[in-house]
């Protein structure tokens, strides 16, 4: 299936049409007037709307190919966009999708009538691959462009890619002030994580700081794409620090590098080596000064190959490396975006995923509100959507994205915030297929940072088990679409649950329908293995069954005090009908009986926590076993309670 159109424009079509007629494209979807530039702060000057030919002689889509030094920053405040790109120019595989038919889209300077003054690029939007076409014409000012440019005169791919961005975003003024990760997304698909250098403190922990260098050595290794900027209050925005870098500004990473340290054969056999880190000013030029900059001492330490293989160079190129730890310091925030491998056909790690698309609504029926905000509102904070998977390894590490859909559209009509938006996530009972309408001992396994930021991630290890999340708003009643993303390992089965309670059949007046509704947690074990020889090599195991329904627990190894941390639901159409709790012993030749209890799981029962003495089945079940067991069980007669 191919890309979606923007404003179902087909380029083909188009471009045949323009040729047909011998005339230039004239783009009606995105006209050459102010609308198409700004909303509140025109350029300074007169802007003309000019076609590269106009520009310069001899104009192309790429000068000597693609390269994250062709770019420069314009008059807008879109650095973040500008390093994007130089981060774009450095993957293959992604700018070939962004710039589809590259070689069909260059001027032929051997067929001038093959040119149409059209061009196309796509981007990543919500999920779905978009197809934004333009004309040629760019706002220039006394002949010169007035946003990003290369730095040769007459290469334009910058320029154009700009506008097809800008076309999507509602006009240029829209692209002032933005984050690196978000437009990377829209290059890429990728997935994005926000980390506060700041908040994080990594220089002044070594340990965490050597984790933190791993994980972003791995992502550029695996050709994810890192950038990086530092904190600034409005009056300091692109103010330049004496250490040469400028605050409030985005900066690409081109390169992440255990750098070896020696001389010669030496080198190699003392094999000591530094964490340094390479990044580039959108600008140009203004670089870091500090240690490791480009005419710095340190590089005296490195041998003249190693050096050569980094490409040092002294010119003020605007590309510049950096110690690790310095980078920690000095810079506070950075977006990582990581390129998630989805594909069975490579033998590099590959991930499950599960894609839904999903919103915030609202409804006067509280069963049908989607949008209760978040935890602190304990009233409706169930009221949000809720989506349930399956950890089936016994720990995964488990990826999740929630995204928003992108405001800057609306920024023209005063718009164009982004919501505060974040998630949790709850380990849930083993059997739960219906939506949770109170927490009673589900477990808050992690909650996100609320933030009015375009994505949220979250990255665990969770263990097996099932699990909720619960993706919300942070005001209830804000309303909104998002995206929601699940990594796994193996498939998680991730979905939306929708109903509250189970279904009422044609079946149900035969079979009967639940009139009662229990929640019971098997905490954990003791002294069950007193009459047993070993006390280490046994396993152990929980079950829970009612009615002939039951749920298993993990099995627990060398252990005399299993904790099981198991949870059940029941939707129970004979409440008189009791519900036991079993402990097994788990063999491999067969499983040994250790003991039950038996609750009759009434509404009128305790709801506290309780140990109770393990005891015998069948006829002998007033004998007590040794050991005990430590559980909660709650009951209603109203289904919808939990």
């Amino acid at each position: 299936m191919g890309p979606f159109l923007r404003n179902n424009q087909h380029y083909s079509e188009l471009k045949r049409k323009c040729l047909e007629d011998k005339k230039l494209f004239e783009d009606p979807e995105f006209p050459v007037t102010n609308a198409s530039l700004f909303y509140r702060k025109p350029p300074p000057g007169m802007v003309e709307w000019k076609r590269p030919r106009e520009i310069s002689d001899g104009p192309h889509l790429f000068v000597e190919g693609i390269s994250s030094h062709d770019l420069n920053q314009g008059l807008l405040g879109n650095c973040w966009f500008v390093a994007a790109c130089s981060c774009l120019a450095l993957k293959p595989d992604l700018w070939q999708k962004v710039i589809p038919d590259w070689k069909e889209q260059e001027w032929d300077s051997k067929h001038p009538e093959n040119y149409a003054g059209i061009f196309h690029f796509q981007f990543w939007v919500f999920g779905e691959w978009v197809d934004v076409v333009v004309d040629d014409r760019l706002p220039s000012i006394n002949g010169e462009l007035i946003y990003c440019h290369s730095k040769v005169k007459n290469e334009f791919w910058s320029a154009l890619l700009e506008k097809a961005y800008a076309k999507l975003s509602g006009c240029y003024e829209s692209l002032d002030g933005g984050n690196t990760g978000d437009a990377v997304v829209d290059f890429s698909g990728a997935v994005a994580e926000a980390i506060n250098l700041e908040a994080e403190a990594f220089h002044k922990d070594q340990g965490r700081m050597d984790k933190l260098f791993e994980d972003l050595f791995k992502v550029y290794d695996r050709d994810g794409i890192i950038s990086c900027s530092i904190k600034a209050s409005p009056s300091e925005i692109e103010a330049r620090m004496a250490c040469g870098l400028v605050k409030g500004h985005a900066y690409s990473v081109t390169s992440v590098k255990k750098v070896r340290l020696g001389h010669g054969l030496i080198a190699y056999f003392q094999n000591e080596t530094i964490p340094l880190i390479r990044m580039r000013n959108p600008w140009g030029k203004i670089e870091w000064n500090g240690a490791w900059s480009d005419s710095s001492a340190e590089w005296k330490k490195v041998g003249s190959m190693e050096r050569n293989k980094l490409g040092i160079t002294v010119e003020d190129d605007g590309e510049f490396w950096m110690e690790f730890r310095d980078w920690c310091k000095y810079f506070t925030d950075a977006d990582v975006c990581r390129l998630i491998n989805t594909s069975l056909l490579t033998i590099d790690k590959t991930w499950n995923e599960v894609m839904i698309l999903g919103s915030w609504t609202k409804n006067a029926e509280p069963l049908r509100n989607r949008c209760g905000g978040c935890m602190n509102h304990k009233q409706t904070f169930l009221q949000n959507p809720q989506y349930l998977f399956e950890v089936t390894e016994e720990v995964d590490e488990v990826l999740i994205s929630l995204q928003q859909r992108d405001m800057k559209i609306h920024r023209r009509i005063g718009q164009g915030e982004n919501l505060t938006i974040g998630f949790a996530v709850f380990k849930v009972e083993l059997n739960r297929k219906y939506r949770m309408h109170d927490i009673i001992t589900q477990l808050n396994v992690q909650t996100t940072t609320y933030i009015n930021a375009r994505t949220v991630f979250m990255r665990a290890m969770l263990p097996k088990g099932r699990y909720m999340i619960i993706p919300s708003t942070f005001k209830p009643e804000t309303l909104g679409e998002f995206m929601l993303r699940v990594y796994t390992n193996v498939d998680s089965g991730c979905r939306e649950l929708t109903e509250h309670q189970p279904r009422m059949t044609c079946w149900s007046k035969l079979t009967g329908y639940p009139v009662a509704v229990s929640q019971i947690y098997v905490h954990g074990a003791e002294g069950t293995l007193h009459n047993l020889k070993s006390k280490l090599s046994h396993t152990l195991q929980g079950n829970i069954s009612k009615n002939g329904s039951s749920v298993r627990s993990t099995v627990k190894a060398d252990t005399v005090k299993p904790v099981f941390d198991t949870r059940a639901i029941f939707y129970r159409k004979k409440p008189t009908k009791p519900i036991t709790v079993e402990v097994w012993n788990s063999n491999a030749v067969k499983d040994q009986f250790l003991g039950q209890v038996v609750l009759t799981g009434s509404v009128k029962d305790s709801t506290n926590p309780q140990r109770l003495q393990l005891r015998k089945s069948g006829r002998a079940m007033a004998d007590e076993m040794p050991g005990s067991i430590t559980l909660r069980i709650v009951t209603s007669t109203e289904l919808t309670d939990m």
